[in-house]
């Protein structure tokens, strides 16, 4: 007998768990936008292809390629889609990893989720105002300004420069 049914499943049972846990937080991820779907139509039509794919799905820039990651000035990042402010030039540090890292957001800015689309846990950080995806928070930040780095990805983020004096 040939065919699909003919060999024994190599898949175990908890390899099938694994894939079926992955599957949901992908689906998660897409479709938990705190957005409407008409209103990700309209944010569709009016951010870039590579904006919306990373903010609405959970998509990851190429490491290095962001202006942001040497933006040296004083001022405020926000949002892409909405503006909302969500880190400080003061909490901004070269992490030497190819993104945009801070060591903390702008209180309430933020949500984390934990995301489980690859291999390991991770805690995903998501704007407090319509959940879009922005990147993920490590604990491998400075340890003199409190040991965690939020790695963004800068297609998410404008930066906004402080008035001069």
């Amino acid at each position: 007998m040939s065919g699909l049914y003919a060999q024994p499943s190599v898949l175990t049972e908890s390899a099938i768990k694994e894939l079926l846990l992955r599957m949901l937080a992908c689906i998660i991820k897409k479709y938990m936008s705190n957005k409407t779907p008409t209103q990700l139509a309209q944010l569709k039509s009016t951010l870039s292809s590579d904006v919306y794919q990373v903010m609405f799905e959970g998509e990851t820039e190429a490491p290095f390629s962001s202006p942001l990651n040497t933006e040296k000035r004083k001022g405020t990042f926000v949002t892409a889609d909405t503006k909302l402010p969500i880190y400080r030039s003061e909490d901004k540090y070269d992490s030497g990893t190819g993104w945009p890292s801070f060591t903390k957001p702008i209180e309430g800015s933020t949500v984390l989720r934990e995301d489980k689309s690859l291999s390991s846990v991770r805690l995903e950080v998501v704007s407090s105002d319509t959940g879009a995806h922005l990147g993920h928070v490590f604990d491998d930040g400075p340890s003199d300004r409190g040991g965690k780095r939020y790695c963004m990805n800068g297609v998410a983020l404008l930066f906004i420069p402080d008035e001069a004096p």
